[in-house]
């Protein structure tokens, strides 16, 4: 799911700098206010030393024609000798300087010859020019203290708000930033779920009549890349309300009790212009189980969480406040921010289907121009498990390889290059493969591509390739004709022996094996252990979940993830199962390779001549051998004959 229409973003004018070139700015701008305020000091100092004299030596230097000029400034005396030395002084107040000198025997001659001058400044003039050396580095000194303290929000020198909110305000009369459920596609159960929660917003009034309290928290579960964020700004924008968006880790600090401080300050500004709502992304950071020692070396984390626990708990029902939270991990949330009173709401948000990947497609390329063989159904079917994030990727990717090749028009070709970067990573051009890596390389695919053809329930091969992609030598892509939302036994099982087919391919040509498959390796014993551990498939370990879906061992509630819940002798079981379910499949794979040994060497030969073989072109190689090419309709076939023999069964019973 993504925004249907995704406005341009303007050119920035001004280069903006790095965070390095910000840096090396504030440094040099630092440096010389400290020298201008060094050479002020110094001037200042320089002041100072000047030598002063008092009237009756001014009246000696005088008679011995020894003075050059003399400045007169109000009460204020500045001499300069022939021979450039200044002196200062003060004169009488109630007379001036000629009759000062007179009085000490200066003669008119000799007065005149000292050019005495005289100056007449105003009086606020003359007051701030003795003031000035001092106020200028005072001002000098403020504008440091003042470039220290400002910069980037939640940056390093932003030693006196700590305990300020991070969090970013979206106005729910900023038409450019607004988005609303009109503008994504896919999720309809979870933007049913989520229209409640608006017309509470939008009509508290009827809820609150007959009695019912208002939704304090919306949780949002869902894989990386579902548009979570991009619901929740939806619900705001179709409430019109204010949207207060911040990150977990974001209240996380090195001192203890700011985290705790800024959920304060973010409630309460929340408060202030409520109805509104609140949006905490990756709740996880804070919200983890309290006392299994995983917050780190300190409580920051759990004062955090008691936190926000208290402010969702505390605030008053008619605060019309609405906290939302994402997370692609549920299961490690605290049980007590999950308990109803606080995240009362939990909405599932699943990896779009391929309806609905075929509509998010359609929005991301509005403002692309597509060429006439663009077929964008083509394009949903082979990208099952693709996010709204993957797809937006997908299509970008096309549009940088169309622009990179001078092409005005995005093509059918360019999208479907652009799942395999999206997949794999970029072709790896420079990586060349000797003639005998070709060949190597060319069984191991084929291997691969050879066990989930001929294997009941594996997927179709889509492509077979030895063009080296991100990390891998070659890859084969093999895709289902639908989505799965569940995976039986059987599924397992084939998709082990298909990810060993390379590794037997290679062992049983060549007799020897490389580093190849050892990804092939750990993603099948990953499987296997699944198998067992997680979703209770192995007949000697019976019907019991050992670990979670993220491999860690299970613990009991509250206790967080710790040391291993179950004994020794489980854990050999495991491990012996494992290695059954692993050493099966492989002796499956290689029989089927055996088997079909010469359409092993003849599709092996055929890919190295032409380093990539289509859907099409590998089916019509399968048919030269003899092996029959699966369906589309092959797996309702044998769901609906297995189905209906297991009925007869019973009727005879």
């Amino acid at each position: 799911m993504e925004l249907k229409n995704k406005k341009d973003n303007k050119k920035n004018k001004k280069k903006k700098q790095s965070p390095g070139e910000k840096i090396f700015s504030q440094i040099t701008t630092v440096l010389l206010i400290i020298g201008v305020v060094i050479l002020t000091s110094s001037y200042i100092s320089e002041n100072k030393k000047v030598e002063e004299i008092s009237i009756s030596d001014l009246a000696q230097m005088v008679k011995k024609s020894e003075v050059k000029e003399i400045d007169v400034e109000l009460n204020d005396i500045k001499v300069i000798k022939k021979d450039g030395t200044k002196l200062k002084g003060k004169k009488e107040r109630e007379g001036t300087l000629s009759e000062s000198l007179k009085n000490l025997g200066v003669s008119d001659e000799q007065i005149a010859e000292a050019n005495i001058k005289i100056q007449n400044p105003s009086s606020i003039g003359y007051y701030f020019s003795l003031i000035a050396p001092y106020i200028f580095p005072i001002f000098l000194i403020g504008l440091l203290l003042f470039m220290m303290t400002r910069g980037p929000k939640g940056g390093a020198m932003q030693a006196f708000s700590f305990g300020n909110s991070r969090a970013k305000f979206i106005d729910p009369n900023d038409k450019k930033n607004r988005i609303t459920f009109k503008d994504i596609a896919g999720a309809e159960e979870a933007k049913k779920e989520l229209m409640e929660v608006v017309d509470f917003l939008k009509n508290p009034k009827k809820y609150l009549d007959i009695g019912a309290d208002i939704p304090k928290g919306v949780l949002m579960m869902g894989a990386p890349g579902t548009g979570k964020t991009l619901l929740a700004r939806a619900v705001a924008g179709e409430a019109r309300v204010p949207f207060y968006s911040v990150s977990g880790s974001e209240f996380v600090e090195m001192f203890v009790g700011v985290g705790a401080s800024r959920v304060r300050d973010l409630f309460k500004e929340a408060k202030k212009t409520a109805p509104s709502i609140i949006f905490i992304d990756e709740i996880d950071a804070i919200g983890r189980v309290r006392g299994g020692g995983t917050g780190g070396g300190n409580d920051e984390r759990e004062q955090t969480l008691n936190q926000i626990l208290v402010e969702m708990d505390g605030f008053d029902n008619d605060q019309k406040v609405i906290v939302m939270g994402a997370t692609n991990r549920p299961e490690v949330l605290d049980p007590a921010l999950l308990r109803p009173g606080r995240f009362d709401r939990r909405v599932t948000i699943d990896l779009p289907d391929r309806k609905d990947r075929e509509k998010i497609l359609e929005i991301h390329g509005k403002k692309k121009p597509f060429a006439e063989d663009v077929n964008l159904k083509v394009i949903a079917e082979r990208t099952p498990g693709f996010s709204g994030a993957d797809l937006y990727s997908l299509m970008n990717e096309a549009a940088i390889l169309a622009a990179a090749e001078n092409r005005k028009k995005v093509s059918q070709y360019d999208l479907i290059r652009s799942i395999e970067k999206v997949m794999l990573g970029p072709e790896r051009k420079s990586h060349v493969l000797s003639e005998q890596e070709k060949i190597r390389t060319a069984y191991h695919e084929v291997g691969h591509a050879l066990v989930s053809s001929l294997q009941e329930n594996a997927d179709p091969v889509h492509k077979v390739s030895i063009i080296s992609r991100g990390r891998a030598a070659g890859y084969t892509i093999h895709l289902p004709f639908d989505d799965k939302k569940m995976q039986t036994k059987r599924d397992f099982l084939a998709d082990i022996a298909t990810t060993l087919g390379g590794y037997a391919a290679e062992k049983m040509i060549f007799g020897d094996v490389t580093t190849g498959p050892s990804n092939d390796l750990q993603v099948a014993t990953r499987t296997a252990r699944d198998m067992v551990t997680v979703y209770g498939m192995s007949d000697k370990i019976g019907a019991l979940a050992l670990e979670d879906t993220y491999r860690g061992t299970l613990a009991g509630s509250g206790d967080g993830v710790k040391g291993a819940k179950y004994s020794g002798k489980t854990a050999e079981m495991i491990d012996e199962e494992v290695r059954k379910i692993m050493n099966e499949q492989m002796e499956e794979a290689v029989r089927i390779l055996k088997e079909q040994e010469e359409a092993l060497h003849g599709i092996s030969e055929a890919l190295v001549k032409e380093e990539t073989l289509e859907r099409d072109e590998f089916e019509a190689l399968l048919k030269k051998y003899g092996i029959r090419v699966k369906k589309e309709k092959d797996d309702e076939e044998r769901f609906e004959k297995s189905f209906r023999g297991k009925l007869e069964n019973l009727k005879k019973k």
